[in-house]
Parts: structure tokens; sequence; C-alpha cells
């Protein structure tokens, strides 16, 4: 039977656990800050630290990719070079 973690020790305090719970998340994505309501986040009952879910930064990072979901496209096929022998002039 699999056993669902639902406390962490805080390691920011180390006295208080955190809990799974939704934050907003923010994050620049080159010049443009991207905002993310109730996303999930590990926060500290006691000092309020918080580490978010790293599945979900997974998940976030594929959507924000985007080359992700891009089917591979062959190129086009190098030109065959072919060597032509020229005989030699006549003598």
């Amino acid at each position: 039977m699999s056993e669902t973690i639902t406390t962490q020790p805080c390691m920011n305090c180390q006295g208080g656990k955190k809990r799974l719970r939704s934050a907003t998340l923010m994050t620049w994505l080159g010049n443009d800050l991207i905002t993310v309501p109730n996303f999930p986040a590990w926060i500290c009952d006691m000092c309020g630290h918080r580490t978010y879910d790293a599945h979900a930064l997974a998940q976030l990072s594929l959507l924000l990719n985007p080359e992700a979901g891009t089917p591979i496209q062959p190129g086009p096929k190098p030109a065959e070079t072919s060597t032509s022998i020229t005989p030699p002039p006549p003598v």
C-alpha cells in the first residue's frame, strides 16, 4: 500500500512542518512576469517558507517551453555528391 506524504520538516526554520497547500507562483519568462494561481507548494506552518512542488514545476516547464509538443520535422536531404570522372584530354 502506498503512503502519501502529508508533511515535511522545514529546513528553513527547523521547527515547523511543511504541508502541501496552494499558492500563487510568480516567475519570469524572458521579460514577461508569469503568475500561476493555485499552484501546489509546500508551505511551512511556522515560518511561511515555501517550496514549489517539483512535479508541478516540471509540468509547467513543459507547458511554457515553446518547443514542447512540436513534432520533429526531417530536414531536406543533403544533395548527393557525385564524383564524375572526366576522361583526360587526347594527347
